[in-house]
């Protein structure tokens, strides 16, 4: 059980880097850069998917519920609230992954596939978002 581990790894090191004292707000995004792999093609393909927007990638529906990218001032990072299900013929979606993926640390908190690989690059932030973040 992998999984409950990595998942209190991932939460622990939100804590501690998100704790500082003079932290900047972190900036909401309103889409999420993610790049896919199918290990059978060797292919990869970046995916723009918008906060609620749910896309799909070869048997993968992959929604973002949450994009957020530290202040240019700040150390970099860029974390989004995933949730991946796998839709095959004639079934029910199972789900896959539900959480958050940090573009710095892409094997932290992965999408376990055989054929797909999904990961975290950037977030989409709004123009009037970045200016607020600088105030």
């Amino acid at each position: 059980m992998k999984r409950p581990f990595f998942s209190l790894l991932a939460l622990v090191i939100l804590v501690v880097t998100y704790s500082g004292v003079a932290v900047a707000k972190n900036l909401s995004g309103e889409a999420a850069v993610l790049r896919t792999l199918d290990k059978i093609t060797a292919r990869t393909k970046d995916l723009t998917i918008g906060i609620d927007e749910t896309v799909t990638y070869g048997t993968l529906e992959i929604t973002v519920r949450k994009c957020l990218k530290r202040p240019p001032e700040e150390p970099p990072e860029t974390l989004a609230f995933l949730e991946i299900r796998e839709q095959l013929q004639d079934a029910e979606p199972v789900t896959l992954f539900m959480g958050w993926m940090f573009a710095s640390s892409p094997a932290l908190n992965a999408l376990e596939h055989p054929v797909y690989d999904v990961w975290v690059i950037d977030c989409k932030i709004a123009s009037g978002e970045q200016s607020k973040g600088k105030e």
